[in-house]
């Protein structure tokens, strides 16, 4: 089993903390005897860990991002346990695998979406007020999710203009751009916690910069029209032109999908699905065109504006140093690497890896850079242990706040992750189920339905996964190694 780190408020509860009826620790103090934090988790759809400002985006220009990143820990090996929307959300919401808690597609499940073991409700139950604002993206019902206080979400993808908003258990439809609503919604939660004087948690799940569907000349939504990024009409044309400077492995695809004959395959199949049905070419864009990165880069402009609102509340209400601030993805996306666009499923640095941007004026340095091997499952963990509230087993990340405040450089060895296929949308990835392991340098890929097909990279040398080293023989004392290692962390990754 994955060990679980207990929180450093442990000795605090243990020292005489006040105690629920059910027999839980009530914690009175946060770490090192400072008050209880509030903390704002914002997770941006679809964001590359290199779409920002500081992140090294070509020409994106995100100054409160930004400011977020100089003012904290930019973690530069932070990954997805799973690159899919609603795996991936649901391991961040509750710090486990995709295997352990149940969320493996982009099904709706809105049953199962009720039984999450959330750690919003740890949160509530030792006093924190708690509120979701934004994607859910696991089940298309409006009603409350449990563990919360507050509740404003949509169904399924949702609309970037004029959305369909759940809200107080109802749908109802709220004029505007929908960053921009969320945020207002944001700050109003901020607002009256801070009035009340009570810690709060606030869970913020953009939908930007996700596409939308097109609309036929009728209004109903045509999958023939393809999909469009839609930035708010304030921003729309601001990086028009401008290019973005592509990644290695887009000039030199051939030379990558050489030692991937996985990948080759599925494009290939990719290339059949497209002749024979002529609507997937609006679909997919093989080459990704500078327009479609222009037009993310301008929704990600009212993101950024949404963060600097947030962060000027906090000041203005005089809570800055008190509160955690902490921006991520739910996983990222391609442009053209590997051959690869709009399959952000897949296992490479470009989708696996995620934006982790976490502030805490009182408690984290400036500035830092940690290169400590981080988890979307962390997450959990880390806020829980930073609230002071002991870490529940069934939380199978671990808490980073020995790394955020200097007192390891590490928490891990080895960083695994998981991924099941399924049909829809994108028949040609189907069977591409694997597994990964990253540890040291080396990344392990590991393909369930296909043997002899492993991948192996040496991210130092070679960090944009264009030569696979899986045969060569200096390399077989290290296959060895993390074959082993893939082996133990299947075992407790499922809790087996």
């Amino acid at each position: 089993m994955i060990p679980i780190h207990r929180p450093i408020s442990t000795l605090l509860a243990l020292a005489g903390l006040g105690t629920l009826a059910f027999g839980l620790a009530l914690p009175r103090a946060g770490p090192e005897g400072t008050e209880r934090p509030n903390v704002i988790m914002i997770v941006v759809d679809d964001m590359r860990f290199d779409e920002y400002g500081a992140g090294g985006h070509t020409f994106l220009e995100t100054p409160n991002i930004d400011a977020l990143a100089a003012a904290g820990a930019s973690f530069t090996n932070a990954y997805h346990v799973t690159p899919l929307c609603s795996p991936n959300r649901a391991s961040l919401l509750t710090g486990q695998y995709p295997s352990r808690h149940g969320i493996l597609d982009n099904t709706s499940r809105a049953v199962a979406s009720h039984r999450l073991d959330l750690f919003a409700k740890d949160l509530q139950a030792a006093g924190y007020r708690t509120g979701h604002v934004g994607k859910w993206h696991m089940g298309n019902d409006p009603t409350p999710r449990p563990g919360y206080d507050y509740w404003v979400s949509f169904a399924g993808q949702g609309k970037t203009n004029d959305p369909d908003l759940f809200e107080r258990g109802e749908t109802h439809q709220v004029e505007g751009y929908i960053t921009d609503i969320f945020t207002d919604r944001a700050v109003g939660f901020i607002e009256e916690a801070g009035e009340n004087n009570q810690p709060f948690f606030l869970y913020i799940g953009h939908k930007a910069i996700h596409p939308e569907l097109q609309q036929g000349d009728d209004g109903s939504v045509d999958p023939r029209l393809g999909k469009e990024f839609i930035p708010a009409e304030r921003h729309r044309g601001r990086y028009t032109g401008r290019t973005f400077e592509r990644r290695p492995s887009v000039a030199a695809r051939e030379a990558s999908l050489a030692g991937k004959p996985v990948i080759r395959s599925a494009l290939e199949l990719r290339q059949q699905v497209m002749e024979s049905d002529p609507a997937w070419e609006t679909m997919i864009d093989p080459g990704i065109a500078d327009e479609t990165i222009q037009r993310r880069a301008e929704m990600m402009l009212a993101v950024d504006e949404s963060v600097g609102r947030i962060l000027a509340t906090l000041t203005e209400l005089g809570i800055a140093d008190e509160t955690l601030v902490l921006l991520t993805s739910d996983n990222g996306y391609y442009f053209g690497e590997h051959g690869l666009t709009i399959e952000r499923r897949l296992p490479y640095e470009e989708t696996l890896r995620t934006p982790l941007l976490i502030r805490h004026p009182g408690l984290i340095e400036a500035g830092i850079r940690p290169n400590a091997l981080v988890l979307s499952i962390d997450l959990a963990a880390t806020i829980l242990d930073l609230a002071g509230i002991e870490v529940p087993p069934t939380i199978q990340g671990r808490s980073l706040m020995p790394v955020l405040t200097g007192r390891a450089d590490s928490v891990r060895e080895t960083a695994y992750m998981e991924y099941y296929s399924h049909e829809k949308p994108f028949t040609w990835t189907t069977n591409l189920d694997y597994r990964v392991i990253r540890k040291g340098s080396y990344k392990y890929i590991r393909w369930l339905r296909f043997e002899d097909a492993a991948e192996l990279y040496d991210l130092e040398a070679d960090p944009y996964e264009l030569h696979n080293l899986i045969d060569d023989p200096a390399v077989a004392a290290v296959v060895a190694d993390l074959q082993e290692e893939l082996r133990q962390q299947l075992l407790a990754a499922t809790g087996i």
